[in-house]
């Protein structure tokens, strides 16, 4: 299971972007024991943010994080529906490590593989569930 892969980390926050993200990455931090962040699109957090532009396949997006949302040397987890491109997720890891939390892995549900997306994850521990 994911949770067996990730247990030994001592993984201390999950987190996942918006939306799809938040049903697996709540489950999987309550499963690790650990606390959940979620990723939102802009202006939808109450509090001071840091955010990230990045680019999609038909444009631009971005994500925001509350500043104080992790801390440094904290482990985290990044957990999605889907890794296709990589770009949401590579984002994510990039708006957590300028945080100053290190990011141990990376779980998705499906992996589209010939789409590259792991490709822009190297030096990250990543799993899938399915690929296609």
């Amino acid at each position: 299971t994911m949770a067996a892969h990730f247990e030994p980390l001592g993984i201390d926050m999950v987190t996942g972007p918006e939306a799809r993200g938040y049903i697996f990455a709540s489950a999987l931090a309550f499963r690790l024991r650990a606390g959940f962040v979620p990723i939102r699109k802009p202006g939808k957090l109450p509090w001071k943010t840091r955010s990230i532009s990045y680019q999609l396949e038909y444009g631009e997006d971005r994500l925001e994080v509350h500043e104080d949302a992790f801390q440094p040397g904290q482990k985290v987890l990044v957990v999605d529906d889907l890794l296709a491109t990589g770009g949401t997720i590579r984002a994510t890891i990039d708006l957590v490590e300028s945080l100053g939390a290190k990011v141990v892995g990376v779980a998705v549900l499906i992996e589209l593989s010939d789409l590259g997306g792991r490709k822009r994850l190297e030096g990250h521990d990543v799993i899938s569930l399915v690929q296609f």
